[in-house]
């Protein structure tokens, strides 16, 4: 089965539909400069309500941007993370640190790239909830949300290998192709299911897992 992560969540009505809606994992952004940043202090109202108000809970990621990693593991404690998504130019030597708990994003520029940091990156063994890597579009100075697509030739070469979560632009129409082109362990979207920087459209975030949940039906 595809996973599917909503990520950028900011409050707790929109984390509460990505759940009732079927999302796999939800996405928080530590990351101050992006407009979707959301303080510990919400994250952890958030996780609490969530965790309370069902037995079963999607796994909280917790996102961060070349963070010290002391600092990280203050948040995923205080916060009651399940996962890191390291954003930035962390190492493997950080990834390993969570001892299977973390996974890095990776935004190569070409095949042979992908293929090394693949490489450095999935060394440690992952939780089996989780993926080996998440494969992302290039841009020289942006840590996502570029608006661009990532390479789905490429993405595929990986994923016939590991299990990765494809990011990049993905959105409700453009999501079966995507998966049907790389066959990822699972989709991560974020602007792709926005009303506002920051704020869900809910009817794209029912939309999108819908969506995905028919391609594995076969009913597309």
């Amino acid at each position: 089965m595809t996973k599917v992560k909503i990520c950028g969540l900011t409050n707790l009505e929109d984390a509460r539909v990505a759940v009732e809606a079927g999302a796999d994992l939800i996405g928080f952004i530590f990351y101050e400069p992006s407009p979707r940043y959301v303080a510990p202090e919400t994250v952890r109202k958030i996780v609490d309500q969530l965790s309370e108000s069902s037995d079963a809970h999607p796994i909280f990621v917790g996102v961060f941007v070349n963070e010290a990693m002391e600092r990280v593991q203050h948040i995923v404690d205080y916060c009651r993370l399940d996962a890191v998504q390291l954003h930035g130019d962390e190492s493997p030597q950080d990834v390993a640190r969570f001892k299977g708990q973390a996974y890095k994003v990776l935004r190569p520029q070409s095949q042979e790239e992908a293929d090394d940091l693949v490489e450095r990156f999935t060394q440690s063994p992952n939780s089996e909830f989780l993926p080996a890597v998440m494969i992302e579009a290039y841009h020289p100075t942006l840590y996502g949300g570029t608006g661009h697509l990532a390479d789905w030739n490429m993405a595929a070469n990986i994923a016939r290998q590991y299990p990765i979560m494809l990011a990049g632009s993905l959105t409700p129409t453009n999501v079966v192709e995507a998966i049907e082109a790389v066959a990822p362990w699972g989709v991560d979207v974020s602007s792709g299911v926005e009303a506002q920087k920051g704020k869900k459209d809910h009817q794209k975030v029912r939309a999108f897992i819908e969506t995905v949940r028919h391609v594995e039906g076969g009913l597309l």
